[in-house]
């Protein structure tokens, strides 16, 4: 039986055209975010079970593969539960094992600390347009930093990355999980219900009010309560200050602290940027992880629709490895989505070298060939890019080909 030629359900394979534009990209990432001081570090695709299973990652901890135990500790007849035969699990997203190296390595980094990390990462996810099981993603994070500096530097350097690769007219959006749960609290709701709240608000772009609305009754939630927290969306709508409006109606359930540093964030960033991206602030804004415990911010591209990158602060998270809250905060792009971008627009690489082919006839004398050797040698060492290759018996379409792949001067070597 033939073996299967197609790549696993999810995954892809990435062609030559589609590889220059990743590494374009991914050294456009590099080249900007050192100039904000992030240093790059790798991390293992593969974490303990336990790590990866902490209740620190949402719903993308049901999206895990899991890696079955090996050789003798692998006893399937004696397994009774999961944890007898799984020990590691493919790392789900980048931040998980970002935490994890600081714990073990925070001796040895500067304070504050900032990482850089690419890298695949893995869900067992349904895959669709531009949502894969195997895919990129790009992090930068701050740990040690306690100040908003950390988010200004966070939008500023991600925004300008995404600037360089030509994007214009995005927004960012932000918000404050402190402000949701603030929210939450001036309309009734048990503390022990926020994150269920927050799921279904989280659906507000795609059911609407009244679709929030009816999912929290049939959930069982108070109906006074429901419409009190329905009633804040309202009157942010119609308010000429939404951030004025938040601040006097949550003014005894929030420290105000938190609104302050918000709007010096939202200040610091419009001082800052350039005019091809605007800072939105956005209350129904929630991101699905449950280890955010501030600022929270979320890129949005009209050509998409969708989200196309996250992050935000998560200071809660290093101390669950060493017992020491670390504050920590971070932006991830959504690194797939923007390649899927920058394809469907027809983006090419721009200063690529001069690509030359030297079409070699297969009965030129072996002699000679030192000659075409060291003359393409010569053209290398200019920095030009020069494919050497035998002529096929078809070379018109041979030298199409090469002309559509970029070679603009093809030479002929015949006996």
């Amino acid at each position: 039986m033939a073996l299967n030629k197609k790549p696993v359900t999810g995954m892809k394979d990435i062609m030559p055209a589609e590889m220059q534009i990743r590494d374009y990209v991914t050294g456009v990432i590099k080249e900007t975010y050192a100039r904000y001081g992030f240093t790059p570090i790798e991390t293992p695709c593969m974490e303990n079970i336990e790590n990866l299973s902490s209740k620190q990652g949402g719903e993308n901890e049901k999206l895990i593969f899991k890696v079955l135990k090996r050789g003798e500790k692998l006893n399937l007849e004696t397994a009774k539960e999961e944890a007898d035969v799984v020990d590691f699990g493919m790392r789900y997203d980048l931040t998980v094992p970002l935490v994890r190296y600081y714990s073990n390595h925070a001796n040895e980094l500067p304070s504050p600390f900032k990482a850089l990390q690419m890298g695949n990462v893995w869900r067992a996810d349904r895959p669709q347009k531009g949502r894969y099981r195997q895919f990129m993603q790009c992090d930068i994070d701050i740990l040690g930093e306690a100040t908003n500096l950390a988010e200004i530097e966070l939008i500023l350097a991600t925004t300008e990355t995404l600037g360089r690769l030509g994007f214009n007219g995005f927004e960012i959006r932000i918000n404050d999980r402190r402000i949701l749960k603030a929210m939450a609290a001036y309309s009734g709701f048990d503390e022990a219900d926020f994150d269920s709240i927050f799921i279904t608000l989280d659906k507000m772009d795609k059911i609407g009010l009244d679709g929030v609305e009816k999912e929290l009754l049939e959930d069982g939630f108070d109906k006074d309560s429901v419409e009190k927290y329905l009633s804040l969306f309202s009157g942010m709508n119609e308010a000429s200050d939404t951030l004025s409006y938040i601040e006097e109606k949550l003014a005894d359930y929030m420290d105000g602290e938190v609104m302050k540093g918000f709007r010096e964030i939202i200040e610091s960033v419009n001082v800052a940027k350039g005019d091809f991206f605007k800072l939105v602030f956005d209350p129904m804004l929630v991101r699905g992880m449950s280890y955010y415990t501030g600022t929270i911010f979320e890129i949005a591209m009209p050509e998409f629709g969708g989200s196309c990158g996250g992050g935000g602060r998560y200071d809660k998270m290093v101390g669950r490895f060493t017992g020491n809250d670390v504050p920590a905060c971070g932006f991830s792009i959504g690194f797939e989505r923007i390649i899927m971008l920058l394809l469907e627009n027809g983006f090419e690489v721009p200063k690529q070298s001069e690509k030359a082919a030297y079409l070699i006839e297969k009965n030129y004398p072996a002699d000679r060939l030192p000659d075409v050797i060291a003359k393409a040698q010569e053209e290398r060492a200019t920095g030009k890019q020069v494919l050497l290759v035998h002529m096929n018996k078809n070379k018109k379409f041979q030298k199409e080909k090469l002309e559509a792949e970029g070679y603009k001067e093809i030479k002929e070597f015949f006996k």
